[in-house]
């Protein structure tokens, strides 16, 4: 079985090289694709056919999107090579929907402000990466993703066609970060039961989870691997 990592916005597989390394530590044949997320032409489908591409002659592959790496992920599951796909702090994308159109459909804004407000923050509509994204990241991990220049994400996925016209019937499964502060748990959780009819499994940890907690990432991961 290879697990192949779908990163999110920005596209950089360096977000999951914590959790690469610990998937090989254990002995698992790991993936992690770069998107073309700098070429302002490459939309979804140019995304799905990156990660075609990695996934070459592979048998037994377990997708793991972070984030924005939900819509692209149910592209590839009519590949009869992929046997489970693992959604980590995602976006669910309904059939048809932009990545565009997916903050007002679902509410993003006000649960985000919400959960501010609840954990006694002041609600903001500016993005701070240090509060929003980093804060339970480690400070050599933190320097080491932000030391290059800033990610850059395709526009076209955000308002080209999104192709995808029905969830495939592909064993899905949902990772929550319990401290997630730019996706909250909750909203998580409602989307995940509206849209695939299914529960999240919670873990501790931020909206980068995979940096934060790479070990207890990787030990969900292979309990999926068991149970499958």
């Amino acid at each position: 079985m290879t697990y192949v990592l779908i990163p999110g916005a920005g596209g950089s597989a360096d977000y999951w090289h914590l959790l690469v390394d610990e998937l090989r530590r254990r002995g698992h044949d790991t993936v992690a694709v770069d998107l073309p997320a700098a070429d302002d032409t490459a939309a979804l489908p140019e995304y799905a056919d990156t990660v075609r591409a990695a996934i070459g002659e592979r048998r037994q592959v377990v997708l793991v999107a972070h984030s924005l790496g939900a819509f692209t992920a149910p592209l590839l599951a009519d590949d009869p090579r992929v046997t489970m796909i693992v959604l980590v702090n995602p976006m669910i994308p309904a059939p048809g929907e932009t990545a565009g159109q997916w903050w007002e459909a679902t509410g993003h804004a006000r649960a985000r402000a919400a959960h501010a407000a609840a954990q006694g923050r002041t609600p903001s509509d500016h993005v701070d990466l240090a509060v929003d994204f980093f804060h339970d990241v480690a400070e050599p991990v933190v320097a080491r993703l932000t030391a290059a220049d800033a990610p850059q994400e395709s526009e076209a996925v955000f308002t080209h066609p999104n192709p995808l016209r029905r969830w495939p019937d592909v064993p899905t499964r949902v990772v929550t970060g319990r401290d997630d502060r730019f996706f909250p748990a909750e909203f998580q959780r409602r989307l995940a039961r509206e849209r695939l009819g299914v529960d999240v499994d919670v873990l501790p940890g931020g909206h980068l989870i995979a940096l934060s907690q790479p070990r207890r990432l990787a030990d969900q991961l292979d309990a999926y691997r068991a149970g499958a």
